[in-house]
């Protein structure tokens, strides 16, 4: 049984990633207008941002805190030894 190859894509067609579909350029084009005029993107990317900004100040909480936990470690437990962030382990 012989398969013949497939037919070559036209060139004012791209593949579309997402769906595997090759579409005209003009429609990816339209496509990305359509998206782009989506009421609830604005509002969606807002939350987003504001999500990210919480993230980063949640992690600098965060670090803040370990770092007062490995300074009292160090301080008042003994033989503690708390690796350093470089991945040193010898003893200071």
């Amino acid at each position: 049984m012989t398969t013949s190859p497939s037919p070559p894509v036209p060139s004012s067609s791209r593949s579309n990633g997402a769906s595997g579909s090759s579409l005209p350029q003009w429609r990816l084009w339209l496509s990305m207008l359509n998206w782009r005029r989506d009421p609830g993107y604005e509002q969606r990317m807002k939350q987003l941002r504001n999500e990210t900004e919480q993230l980063k100040k949640e992690n600098a909480r965060l670090a803040a805190i370990e770092s007062r936990l490995a300074r009292f470690e160090r301080e008042h437990l003994p033989g503690s030894n708390p690796l350093s962030s470089t991945g040193d382990s010898s003893p200071s």
